[in-house]
């Protein structure tokens, strides 16, 4: 990848919420999933070309701020994002976000976005690019157990990529499942509301699960789990938070992001130190297998990475060129005399 340079009077393209949407209106909601599916995926295959660490966390008893960086040597991207499931008691969001892309070689920024929106996309989109690898071939019902922020998302990225045409959905708030179910209206979905979760895995193939209660929660239980069945388990991102019987991960085979932030925050929590995962990035490369037969239960225990951000800011920097989908920010000093900050200072006086 070539590295990104900063325009001459270095200013810098800011997406807004409202440029957001309509960049999403403009390429349609569907197509940015898949194309942001793959830009994934591209990335995943080249990998190893990237700094990786766990993501730096601040915790409280209210939820918890964190930054998501990475980079490939020549790009440099961070996320700042929270997770905060009280926030929707006073009208808030759960999770909010921002983030940034910078050329390594001057440490100018090139992109500030909003990534409240993008992170829900990228979210989805990562979820449907790992089912495309482990879900069974002939996936088309999907249950969505948490009917939140993310859920809508989640399924149209299933639809766009994997091809599921059933929903089946359960939240223990029933505004939240018609929420749902009003939302996804007309989009070639068929959406069956459910009375429990038990109720909602019944005959599916592929099993999301997205809830925003930070506690170990049992949200699917063993008997509930049976072959052949891909779980995708996204609502487990941060310790103390689970959402699946440990029992479940023993029958499983089970694939992270990044196992040192997995062990952490995602179901695997739970298990043992040496507990074996295999890492997906391996499955997208073809150095492991992914799904081997029918009867296989995989798991996908994906808490969200910093590479899956790059790649949709990547994604985002790219589309917006030659578009009015952005903002110039006037946000770096840029004295004549590079020395001479000072005097740019006084002169502005």
């Amino acid at each position: 990848m070539l590295a990104i340079l900063p325009s001459q009077k270095a200013m810098v393209p800011f997406v807004s919420v409202e440029n957001m949407m309509r960049l999403v209106h403009h390429i349609g909601i569907e197509v940015m999933l898949r194309e942001l599916a793959d830009a994934i995926e591209q990335d995943f295959q080249r990998w190893e070309s990237f700094d990786k660490k766990a993501r730096v966390a601040s915790h409280s008893e209210d939820g918890v701020i964190e930054l998501m960086p990475t980079s490939d040597g020549q790009v440099y991207s961070f996320k700042y994002v929270n997770g905060h499931p009280g926030n929707t008691q006073s009208g808030l969001q759960t999770v909010t976000a921002f983030g940034l892309l910078a050329d390594v070689a001057t440490g100018y920024p090139v992109l500030l976005t909003e990534m409240t929106l993008l992170t829900a996309l990228r979210t989805a989109a990562t979820s449907a690019m790992a089912a495309r690898h482990l879900a069974p071939k002939d996936a088309r019902t999907m249950a969505v157990i948490g009917n939140g922020a993310q859920a809508e998302f989640q399924a149209l990225a299933m639809k766009a990529v994997c091809g599921i045409d059933t929903i089946r959905l359960y939240d223990i708030d029933p505004d939240a499942t018609e929420k749902m179910r009003r939302n996804l209206r007309g989009r070639g979905l068929q959406i069956i509301p459910c009375a429990s979760a038990e109720e909602a895995v019944a005959g599916c193939q592929i099993i999301t699960t997205c809830t925003a209660d930070k506690q170990f929660a049992t949200i699917l239980t063993d008997n509930m789990v049976g072959p052949g069945v891909h779980i995708n388990a996204i609502g487990g991102d941060c310790p103390g938070k689970t959402e699946l019987h440990r029992d479940i991960l023993l029958r499983s085979d089970v694939f992270v992001e990044y196992p040192p932030q997995t062990r952490i925050e995602g179901e695997i929590q739970q298990m043992a130190p040496d507990f074996p995962v295999t890492e997906f990035w391996r499955v997208v490369t073809g150095d492991a297998v992914g799904r081997r037969d029918d009867r296989q239960i995989t798991l996908f225990d994906s808490v969200g990475f910093a590479i899956e951000d790059f790649s949709a800011l990547r994604y985002v920097r790219d589309r917006i060129k030659g578009t009015d989908f952005c903002i110039e920010l006037d946000m770096i000093a840029d004295p004549d005399e590079p020395r001479d900050l000072f005097g740019m200072l006084l002169r502005a006086g």
